[in-house]
């Protein structure tokens, strides 16, 4: 999908966000992390549909994307810089991994979710998914979302494992989710896990 040209010059090191699989399988070649940090009015949601990795078109997964929201809520993740001779690259294997998502989009990241807060990096990337008609495989809310992840597997592996993984590296840097770490419990209750 066509992006929007970054803010920050090819000579400058680079910061991406994880709050997906990123924070448990980062991928990509990084000089030191920052975690956790927040990017405020994004909520974690589970809308987007995996049809190439943890789902196929017939039975799409859910993968994870931010939805816009209020300045008051904010969602939690890693943040990695990436060294000004690594940057090509690794925005070339970004664009490979998350073709499924149409906006890439630039952030502010805090340690503290208060909002006369000042940021500990500016227009970090990462990559989003929107109810855009461009993208084709959003799935939006529903309300059989945890059975959706129970049953769907990709040539990746099972939905399940993506959710079971993500919410083992937040706990393991302290981040409370509820809202994700209710949808793990009930994917697991409908697993049996």
């Amino acid at each position: 999908m066509p992006r929007a040209p970054l803010s920050t010059r090819a000579n400058e090191s680079l910061w991406v966000f994880g709050y997906g699989s990123i924070v448990w399988r980062t991928g990509f070649e990084y000089a030191r992390s920052i975690a956790p940090v927040c990017a405020r009015g994004f909520r974690r949601r589970f809308y987007q549909g995996s049809t190439d990795h943890r789902g196929t078109p017939a039975a799409p997964g859910r993968t994870a994307t931010l939805e816009r929201c209020s300045e008051d809520v904010a969602c939690w993740g890693v943040a990695y810089e990436v060294r000004a001779e690594d940057r090509e690259a690794v925005l070339e294997n970004l664009e490979i991994r998350e073709k499924q998502y149409d906006e890439r989009i630039e952030m502010d990241l805090y340690d503290v979710d208060d909002a006369n807060a000042v940021p500990v990096i500016r227009n970090a990337v990462t990559y989003i998914a929107t109810p855009a008609t461009t993208n084709l495989n959003w799935l939006g809310d529903a309300s059989d979302v945890a059975e959706q992840i129970a049953a769907a597997r990709g040539p990746s592996g099972e939905n399940s494992e993506y959710l079971y993984n993500l919410c083992e590296a937040l706990r393991g840097l302290g981040i409370e989710d509820e809202e994700l770490y209710a949808l793990e419990a009930s994917v697991r209750a409908i697993r049996g896990d």
